[in-house]
């Protein structure tokens, strides 16, 4: 079955939503440049709430202290958009996802993740502003042959309408929305994250 991961979480009221209506993973954005930014202190008043879902720090450049902060927390998963820190043999104790974009033009994705890395791959739009939520699409036909040998969570312009063509074209591990949920940048609404967990989860 497709995961399911909830990005660019504000409100504590949107976290429990998510949880209830069976997200996997709870994106919270740490970089003070997203319209969706939020601090740890949102991540620190529901963790004690979490049922399993693994939250995921999403980052832009960041430096290795800021990953560390958020993994002292509890944070399991780091995104990050840009350029990976040097840990100096002190590695925080999270997964890493490499938030990435199809190249412009060929196969494949830019920045290049070599084969063996381990990591998370995240395909988005291309935006080298908002890094994210932007509600553009990617080729899914060019993203279906990432996703035969990449552990992809596929990001991008999705919404409760298009997500069960866009899991049939590209057989992601996982699907990532912010903006395709939302009433407005960071508010969460209620029905769309519901009918968006329920049709990407549906077997078929």
């Amino acid at each position: 079955m497709t995961r399911v991961k909830i990005c660019g979480l504000t409100r504590q009221e949107d976290v429990l939503a998510a949880i209830k209506f069976g997200a996997d993973y709870l994106g919270f954005v740490l970089w003070p440049g997203s319209p969706r930014a939020t601090t740890l202190d949102l991540f620190r008043s529901v963790r004690v709430k979490l049922r399993g879902q693994e939250p995921v720090g999403v980052f832009v450049n960041p430096s290795a202290d800021d990953v560390r902060a958020a993994a002292d927390e509890g944070i399991r998963f780091a995104q990050i958009h840009g350029e990976v820190p040097d840990w100096d043999d002190d590695r925080p104790n999270v997964v890493i996802i490499r938030a990435v974009h199809l190249a412009v033009s060929g196969p494949g994705f830019d920045p290049d993740v070599p084969e063996g890395t381990e990591c998370f791959i995240l395909l988005d739009a291309r935006d080298p502003v908002k890094h994210g939520g932007t509600g553009q699409t990617v080729d899914w036909e060019r993203a279906a042959p990432i996703a035969r040998t990449r552990a992809l969570f596929l990001a991008g312009g999705l919404t409760p309408d298009n997500v069960r063509q866009a899991i049939a074209t590209v057989k992601p591990m996982a699907v990532d929305v912010a903006s395709g949920v939302e009433s407005a940048p960071g508010i969460k609404d209620h029905e769309k994250l519901r009918q968006f967990i329920e049709r990407a989860k549906e077997r078929v």
